[in-house]
């Protein structure tokens, strides 16, 4: 039986291998819920909701660990009710496994506290 995402661990990239082709990432995207592929299949982004600041501080606080131990880093913005997460491997000017395997990862993280869809239009204000 074929591994999880969520059973994956990030692995170093190093560079020079070619990011994934967009048919690549859109089976991955399957696999990963609510998130969106963006720049020509080369970055992938969801808004998770909250009831609060409080709570979208606190999920950043532990996405921010949890990227730390896998040793991926995303882009992160979030305020009154969201956070915003944005998945790209830099080293390769695209998409890897790894970004998909964090963003698994984050929606497991997020559970009960975020909203069962992305907000792909804008982020809300205070």
């Amino acid at each position: 039986m074929a591994e999880t995402l969520l059973e994956k661990a990030c692995t170093p990239c190093r560079g020079g291998i070619p990011p994934l082709a967009r048919a690549e990432a859109e089976r991955y995207l399957g696999q990963v819920q609510d998130w969106e592929l963006l720049d020509d299949a080369r970055r992938i982004r969801r808004t998770h909701r909250f009831k609060n600041f409080r709570e979208a501080l606190a999920f950043v606080q532990a996405a921010g660990e949890l990227a730390e131990a896998e040793g991926h880093h995303p882009e992160v913005c979030f305020g009154w009710g969201y956070a915003t997460i944005s998945l790209q491997t830099k080293k390769i000017q695209g998409l890897h496994e790894n970004d998909f395997i964090l963003a698994a990862k984050l929606d497991r993280l997020a559970g009960a506290g975020a909203s069962p869809r992305a907000d792909r239009d804008s982020s809300p204000s205070a």
